[in-house]
């Protein structure tokens, strides 16, 4: 049985767990929705895209892929920036950089050009969604992180149910000032990171001893767990870098997961190209709403 003091403790750190939760994750979770929107939403603009840049099915494979360089070379500096810059900082600043970078996509005048410019988006979004899972640690203990992070990727299925249908519908619709709606499609969806990453550097605490939300008892039971937790860990065992870099199951993991992601992507990139051959009757809306359906 738990003594008195254990608790006194429980509804302290339950309550500040909710408020967490309520206060960080939607935040996040919406930001996630925007990051993988901009990530391939060059799928849906490939439907007019590729004619008007003349890209071949070989250039889009490696226009898509090459993204993924970006992002490999950066996740793990971002993240160390990310530890000693402060979440808030980084965060916003990310934001704003592949905000940018995926408006100016929108403006691209060939293929080599677009090239570049999904290298530098991937650069520019590589720090987001690693930064997250390390910047829930700073909040959650152990057994609340699971959780967090599950309610954090349901964004990935939201992003194609609503970003989808979103995509050719503009496709179909907007043709202002005489631009290509592929472009429209790539500048209007680049915006939001943009206005969130302002937002982001006034409202996202980098630390729980930021937060205002919090009371200070709060903090202090957030920050006594998290302390106990790493001094777990500490005398559990300490892994250098070689000894992770060379542990068969992180590569086992590594594997399994760069399969599932191989599999994901190449379906996100591809399928509204495929669907749109299996009818010329589609319209990019219904092509939209069909790629939504497989999500």
């Amino acid at each position: 049985m738990a003594s008195t003091p254990e608790l006194a403790t429980i509804p302290i750190g339950t309550q500040a767990i909710r408020k967490v939760q309520i206060r960080i994750l939607p935040y996040l979770f919406v930001l996630y929705v925007i990051c993988y929107l901009d990530r391939v939403n060059v799928g849906i603009a490939a439907l007019t895209m590729n004619q008007d840049l003349a890209i071949t099915s070989e250039q889009f494979g490696l226009l898509t892929g090459i993204f993924f360089v970006g992002y490999f070379l950066f996740e793990v500096p971002s993240n160390l920036l990310l530890h000693k810059i402060g979440a808030r900082i980084w965060i916003a600043r990310i934001l704003i950089s592949w905000g940018v970078i995926a408006t100016l996509t929108g403006f691209v005048q060939n293929v080599h050009q677009l090239y570049w410019a999904r290298f530098l988006l991937g650069l520019a979004e590589a720090g987001y969604v690693p930064g997250v899972y390390l910047y829930l640690t700073y909040w959650f203990p152990k057994r609340e992180q699971a959780r967090a992070i599950a309610l954090f990727l349901l964004g990935l299925p939201v992003s194609s149910i609503v970003g989808s249908p979103l995509s050719g519908y503009i496709l179909d619709h907007v043709h202002w000032l005489g631009i290509g709606s592929w472009r429209w499609l790539l500048i209007l969806e680049g915006i939001p990171p943009i206005l969130f990453g302002f937002v982001t550097y006034f409202v996202l605490p980098s630390r729980p001893q930021e937060a205002g939300f919090l009371t200070t008892e709060e903090k202090e039971w957030i920050q006594t767990e998290l302390k106990r937790e790493e001094q777990e860990r500490l005398r559990h065992r300490q892994y250098s870098v070689l000894e992770t870099l060379t542990n068969g199951r992180v590569w086992h993991l590594i594997l399994l997961y760069s399969g599932l992601m191989v599999g994901r992507y190449a379906m996100s990139f591809w399928t509204p190209q495929i669907i749109k051959s299996l009818s010329s009757g589609y319209s990019n809306t219904t092509v939209g709403l069909l790629v939504m359906i497989r999500a």
